[in-house]
């Protein structure tokens, strides 16, 4: 917005409000007393501009974003910690606590026979990625502990893209008396969900279904319970409400690739699966085809590749079309390195 005001222009303009009678080349008293304030004054055009993307909610980040959209209702999803089941050869005290590395989870309560649930004392994802053996921060003699399922995802604090995505929906899809948009914002408010579908009256007069993704464009299936819950509290009287998650529909990829040396076949094929993988979240809830040319253009484009051939995408060459309930799930992939 001030791209203009800078020092040189504003230079100008204030020497040129001098008449030119007085010495205002470079080194002469006037210039060297004006200089100064013109810097200062154009240091604070640079920050005026900056304070502009800090109140706007496209440009707006961290604390700013959070005042922003605090003025309609709308709150950063706080970070949540995971719940897992951990079973052990014996008895262990509620309250004692377990780790892996720096990962720490405290048993909360018996479930059965040497089963327990445990809560991550870390929120986030973190809690979610191991699952093997514990060591006992307290002793616990003869007693082994294995962490195991998953009870409740934890999820990491809603980030800045994630929330402002969220207030431009909010902004932009109007939610009223229990409209569509309304459950999807209910969806959304739960910690951890990343997208939501709805379906009014799949189910007859009354029914909603709400397909949820984690913020990672993922299914998980422990986040349905909690979505559900919160749903229940503010929804409609009279509304029926299944949550659920979308079907998986597995596409495998295989294809020939030339290399052009600048990256090993191993890096390559990463590349290309963090590609894909990107694209397929890209294509959840939002559009039910995968495209046979799009594919082969992020192969191409693919680091280290130089060419490919016999790119088959399901054993064809047509776009897989997805069903309006399932999400797109990479498969396996098959690079062929041929000269």
């Amino acid at each position: 917005m001030f791209e203009d005001r800078t020092y040189e222009n504003l230079l100008e303009e204030a020497l040129g409000m001098i008449t030119e009678d007085i010495d205002k080349q470079e080194g002469s008293l006037i210039m060297r007393a004006i200089a100064p304030c013109v810097y200062k004054i154009a240091e604070t055009y640079v920050q005026l501009d900056n304070f502009i993307d800090l109140v706007s909610g496209d440009t707006a980040v961290g604390e700013y974003l959070d005042r922003v959209v605090a003025d309609y209702g709308i709150t950063r999803k706080e970070a949540t910690h995971a719940i897992r089941k951990i079973v052990t050869n014996g008895e262990i005290p509620v309250g004692s606590r377990w780790s892996f590395n720096d990962t720490i989870y405290v048993v909360e309560e018996l479930l059965d026979t040497n089963t327990y649930s445990a809560a991550c004392e870390q929120h986030g994802e973190i809690g979610n990625t191991y699952s093997g053996p514990l060591e006992a921060i307290e002793n616990v003699n003869g007693v082994t502990a294995t962490l195991t399922d998953i009870i409740a995802s934890g999820a990491d604090e809603e980030s800045d893209h994630n929330l402002r995505e969220r207030f431009f929906n909010y902004l932009r899809r109007p939610s009223t008396s229990g409209n569509t948009f309304n459950y999807r914002e209910w969806a959304l408010l739960v910690p951890g969900v990343g997208d939501a579908k709805v379906f009014p009256l799949w189910n007859g007069n009354g029914t909603v279904k709400i397909l949820i993704v984690d913020s990672n464009m993922e299914i998980d299936q422990t986040l349905e319970t909690a979505v559900y819950d919160y749903i229940e509290k503010v929804r409609p009287i009279g509304a029926n409400v299944t949550v659920d998650s979308p079907g998986e529909k597995v596409i495998g990829i295989t294809a020939n690739i030339v290399l052009d040396g600048t990256q090993t076949y191993e890096d390559t094929v990463a590349a290309f699966t963090s590609a894909l993988a990107d694209y397929f979240r890209e294509l959840v809830f939002e559009t039910y085809s995968v495209s046979f040319a799009k594919i082969g253009s992020i192969l191409l484009s693919t680091p280290g590749v130089k060419d490919y051939n016999s790119l088959l995408i399901d054993g064809g060459t047509a776009n897989i079309t997805i069903g309006e309930t399932d999400m797109p799930i990479l498969g396996a992939i098959t690079l062929a390195e041929v000269v």
